[in-house]
């Protein structure tokens, strides 16, 4: 039997003609989308919005990750979050959110993303120092495009990880 099964983005050859950090950053930003797609996809808006356990809601984990990509990549540029930035971040965990809407979303603020990785990468040298917060943290731009990748990839597993228990819960109901 032959494995039909597409490698994950960083092993396709793809984008070659962007810097190694920033392809890094954009594979595992294509890497998130797809599997948000494969495993939170044909979830109802019930499950979207499902707690199990007390868990942040896979809504909340789909915002969060639009969300937080728009605010680091702000930083990046050398920039303080907006009011409506910060206002957005209040609103990641409500409850209500539809499949169409926060899928939506997501995919506006990735393909924003790319285009802005793609921008810091020829104009900015990623070792320039930047300013997180309020209390100003250090780091630079490089450091923040490796967390955009992290911590993108830290909430995808934890939304598949919640988009699993809820569809068991929805079967066990079922049953």
């Amino acid at each position: 039997m032959t494995d039909t099964r597409q490698p994950e983005p960083w092993l396709r050859g793809t984008l070659a003609e962007v810097k190694s950090v920033a392809r890094a950053v954009l594979h595992a930003l294509q890497l998130a989308e797809e599997d948000l797609d494969k495993w939170c996809g044909g979830l109802s808006d019930t499950q979207l919005n499902a707690r199990p356990g007390g868990l942040a809601s896979v809504a909340f984990q789909i915002r969060h990750i639009a969300r937080s990509v728009d605010r680091l990549l702000t930083y990046a540029e050398g920039r303080q979050l907006s009011t409506a930035q910060i206002e957005e971040l209040r609103t990641e965990m409500e409850p209500r959110a539809e499949a169409a809407e926060i899928f939506s979303e997501l995919r506006v603020q990735l393909r924003r993303a790319e285009q802005r990785i793609r921008t810091l990468v020829a104009t900015e040298d990623l070792e320039a120092a930047r300013v997180v917060g309020r209390r100003a943290l250090p780091t630079t731009v490089g450091g923040l495009l490796v967390h955009v990748a992290d911590h993108t990839q830290r909430h995808t597993g934890q939304a598949i990880t919640t988009a699993k228990m809820a569809k068991a819960i929805a079967a066990e109901k079922r049953a």
